[in-house]
């Protein structure tokens, strides 16, 4: 890999000749730290249980350890009943802006660039009892990804949109906090993947900047007064970092704030001349993990208190929000309200699969039937007249004949009631099989009916015994397409 010769002379000047030097040998000669950050709504075990490799833990994040080396994540059964998600430390320090500005009550957090779910996933399992996440997507091939893996994170509080900054300017106030991790240059991500580096431009840092001001610009009106922006980057230039700062800061009224960060961690503060507002660069020769920037504001004003409906994160004026023609049922794309195929029975049956079925709303929608939150239930409901929501909350069930179906997100959610479906715990090569959509065999004592698979103990998904074979419900679009190698895989445990 050979590093750009603007780059170099532009990262040279701002960081000094000894800096970068250190700098550009990791780059081009380091190794690159593997990191996880286990979901602690379903890793109750201690990692001393781990087999096949040594951790050590990541200082900024908890549930989080660097490993020695890459395992087979592809063909790790826990990987996929989202025991764990793969994350680039440096990213993880998220959690800092978090654990120091949101711990105190029920929060709406917006993150806007959320694909694949790394964020988004770690936000889930920080945020305060009765908090709600909406984690959009502007790229429809990328946000497939991302509800994919907060489906099997399995929180039910979340809600997945499709759409672009300016669809969301009319959410006037709706959002405590907003996490942007937004679209960049890429320099952080040079060691990689080598594709950072190709497509990597003066013009695009150019380009890079102006848009995140745009989106930023969009997005801003959604922020509550008061509320707090977690601003951050993977790259290292002052253009798409510190000077956009200080646009927020002196352009939109925003007030900088530090974090409480020991030294120890190595992370590199301001870089630009004159200024001294608190940030946070991970430089990969420093930290243990690749380049990334974070800055902290908060929104000028106190909160809102003249709001006409009362929330789980204090007044919203819905009637702001959804106003005119769009206080009708129609919402965005043309959907209205559908009939549902479920009747009472099946929806009392249905309510018994779940937990903590109080606090819960179950929504019919034609042939499937959902839980959310019903304190969250006028947040969706203004989001449904503005952005494209791919899905909220845990979908429970589809209508198929005289048949009630549990779905595989009821599966990996922490509202499943295990004891209402029979349990049959697999061994590896019959969770493999499961997961590749391959057909499964069970034991004889299996009933009939819908049986919930287990691996160690984490539950896998669905499958229907029919006495003969067992009909495998795993989604036909998440199924294992790699090849598999038995004897050459090496996974967590």
């Amino acid at each position: 890999m050979q590093l750009p010769v603007p780059f170099v002379n532009y990262t040279r000047a701002l960081l000094g000749e000894k800096e970068y030097d250190c700098l550009s040998v990791t780059l081009l000669e380091g190794e690159q730290p593997v990191s996880i950050r286990l979901n602690p709504q379903k890793f109750v075990h201690s990692l001393s249980f781990i087999l096949h490799s040594s951790f050590s833990n990541v200082p900024w994040a908890t549930d989080a350890y660097y490993l020695d080396h890459r395992l087979t994540f592809t063909f790790d059964p826990l990987f996929h009943a989202g025991g764990y998600y793969v994350q680039e430390a440096s990213s993880m320090f998220v959690e800092q802006a978090v654990r120091q500005y949101l711990s105190d009550r029920a929060v709406a957090v917006l993150d806007f660039c959320a694909a694949p779910g790394g964020k988004s996933t770690h936000l889930r399992s920080l945020l305060p009892a009765g908090s709600l996440l909406v984690a959009n997507e502007v790229m429809r091939n990328r946000v497939q990804v991302l509800a994919e893996n907060l489906t099997k994170w399995g929180h039910p509080d979340v809600i997945v949109t499709n759409s672009n900054s300016a669809e969301f300017t009319p959410l006037e106030h709706l959002f405590d906090c907003i996490l942007a991790d937004v679209p960049c240059s890429g320099e952080g991500m040079f060691r990689k993947d080598e594709t950072a580096v190709s497509e990597w431009s003066e013009e695009n840092v150019e380009i890079c900047w102006q848009r995140q001001r745009r989106i930023l610009t969009d997005i801003w009106p959604c922020l509550k007064p008061g509320g707090l922006l977690v601003y951050s980057t993977c790259t290292y230039n002052t253009k798409e970092n510190e000077e956009n700062v200080r646009w927020i800061r002196d352009e939109l009224g925003a007030e900088v704030l530090p974090l409480d960060v020991p030294a120890e961690w190595g992370i590199t503060d301001n870089l630009l001349t004159g200024e001294n507002f608190p940030v946070y660069r991970f430089l990969p020769h420093k930290t243990q993990g690749e380049g990334f920037f974070l800055a902290v504001l908060r929104k000028a004003g106190d909160e809102e208190a003249n709001g006409t409906l009362m929330t789980p994160m204090g007044r919203m004026n819905v009637n702001k929000i959804v106003s005119g023609k769009q206080k009708e049922k129609k919402m965005k794309g043309g959907k209205t309200a559908s009939s549902s195929a479920f009747g009472k029975e099946q929806l009392a049956a249905v309510q018994g699969w779940l937990n903590e079925a109080e606090g819960y709303s179950l929504i019919p929608d034609g042939q499937t039937l959902t839980a959310f939150a019903t304190s969250w239930l006028p947040v969706l409901s203004a989001l449904k007249h503005h952005v494209r929501v791919l899905q909220a909350g845990v979908m429970l069930a589809e209508a198929k004949g005289k048949d009630c179906v549990p779905a595989h997100a009821l599966a990996m959610s922490c509202l499943l009631h295990r004891e209402a479906f029979a349990n049959e715990e697999v061994d590896y090569p019959t969770a493999i099989a499961y997961l590749r959509k391959d057909i499964v065999t069970l034991s004889s004592a299996a009933p009939r009916g819908f049986v919930l698979l287990t691996y160690r103990g984490f539950s896998l998904g669905f499958v229907k015994n029919v006495g003969t074979r067992a009909n495998n419900l795993y989604p036909q679009e998440w199924r294992i397409r790699s090849a598999y190698l038995p004897g050459k895989i090496e996974t967590l445990i």
